[in-house]
């Protein structure tokens, strides 16, 4: 590959990392700010939680909505019409009025940030096939689990200079800037298509066991970590007493245990296979949890709770980088890319926004329910993977005849997913 191709290739990818990033940095970037929002808001702290069910919400609801599109109109038209909702909606959560208004202001925004992760996940299936889309779709979806862990530190930080309001300017001034560089820099990936019934297409998808099995499970885990997300401002700030800039150093230490995580998966994933690795992903995360609710219960101190808080998180980066979802998943129906990205992620942000709210449940003086939630649901995620992918005595699985890059199929051909190493 010449100099100029390759650095077209890493323009492109710099720029579908930025775009999958988008929509989870505006889960959470305000929630440093979140106690004062509920002040200047006259919110009570469930009213203010539901900011964050919103957005998650929206992010679901999007990505179902823009999957189907890029398939059938391309990958371009739905993305900047997206990104253009999104900046428009970040720019009037800056100066919502109420509650109300913020709740239905961050559901648009979510909607908007969703085409961008849906389609740069789609557009990778596009333009590579093989290891190199696992790859690919591991990287992207280790930062969809990076950027809500740092999102609270760029909060934070930005609190020390302005109030809440200014975070979302960031926001609305960071999807102009992804309008612009989206409008200028990325390719279509897909020529139109005939349109299919979107509801053809998902009960194709769900009629895979093991694709099901990997959508719950990935989503659970993801679930977990936004119940410690949505309901740890007040947990560790009101309860245990941290100022915004210490609750922001927790979310970068457990941030590198992530990025740590996931860095050992790399090295490891060719020795001991994406199974094992999500397996222990798991049962990490199920330890972290249990150790999260004993620390509760128990009224332990501080750091046993943070301890149990970083396993958790940690864990993540071995459960989404080994593609539970969208590597192995989407490798099995190229045919439908858009779609197939649109139903994972539309698993992942609903199950999030439907289950995340339970971690405030007791308002912003009980961490009871964020240590029930957190420990059940990594425990519910492992038993789901057990009993939907494991193989059946005597079951092959018959694989879908896959597309290359340029649309040309390949042969089709019988694999034992066990043997594959992506059962």
């Amino acid at each position: 590959m010449s100099n100029d191709a390759a650095g077209r290739q890493t323009r492109f990818i710099v720029l579908l990392a930025a775009l999958v990033a988008l929509g989870p940095l505006s889960i959470d970037g305000y929630l440093p700010g979140l106690p004062d929002l509920a002040g200047d808001l006259r919110a009570s702290a469930a009213a203010t939680q539901l900011t964050i069910t919103a957005c998650l919400a929206g992010l679901a609801i999007g990505q179902l909505i823009a999957g189907p599109l890029s398939d059938i109109y391309g990958r371009r038209r739905p993305l900047l019409a997206g990104l253009a909702l999104y900046t428009i909606a970040s720019a009037l959560c800056a100066v919502a009025p109420d509650v109300r208004t913020f709740v239905g202001l961050r559901l648009v925004q979510g909607i908007g940030g969703a085409f961008g992760i849906v389609i740069a996940n789609a557009m990778v299936r596009d333009r590579t096939s093989g290891t190199r889309t696992a790859r690919l779709f591991s990287a992207l979806t280790l930062i969809t689990g990076l950027a809500p862990v740092f999102a609270p530190v760029l909060g934070g930080q930005l609190l020390r200079v302005t109030a809440w309001p200014g975070i979302f300017v960031g926001l609305a001034v960071l999807g102009a800037v992804m309008l612009a560089a989206s409008a200028a820099g990325l390719p279509e990936t897909r020529s139109s298509a005939p349109r299919q019934p979107l509801l053809a297409v998902v009960g194709q998808l769900l009629s895979d066991r093991v694709f099901t099995g990997y959508v719950l499970a990935n989503g659970l885990v993801f679930a977990a970590m936004f119940a410690y997300i949505s309901g740890s401002p007040f947990v560790l700030q009101e309860i245990h007493g941290l100022s915004p800039q210490q609750y922001s150093a927790v979310f970068a230490v457990n941030a590198a245990g992530l990025i740590a995580a996931a860095q050992i998966s790399g090295r490891l994933v060719a020795r001991a296979g994406a199974r094992v690795l999500l397996l222990a992903g798991l049962l990490g995360a199920t330890a972290g949890g249990t150790t999260v609710l004993a620390a509760v219960l128990t009224r332990a101190p501080l750091p046993a709770l943070l301890i149990g808080l970083f396993v958790l998180v940690s864990s993540v980066g071995l459960v989404m980088p080994n593609a539970a979802a969208q590597a192995l998943a989407l490798a099995d129906h190229g045919g439908h890319a858009g779609s197939a990205a649109a139903l994972l992620g539309f698993s992942q942000f609903m199950i999030g926004g439907a289950l995340a709210p339970l971690a405030g449940a007791g308002g912003a003086t009980d961490a009871l329910p964020m240590g029930i939630t957190v420990a059940v649901l990594p425990a519910l995620a492992l038993l789901t993977l057990g009993v939907l992918t494991r193989s059946m005595p005597g079951e092959r699985t018959r694989r879908p005849a896959r597309q290359g890059p340029a649309g040309h199929r390949r042969p089709r051909r019988h694999i034992d997913r066990r043997r594959a190493g992506i059962q």
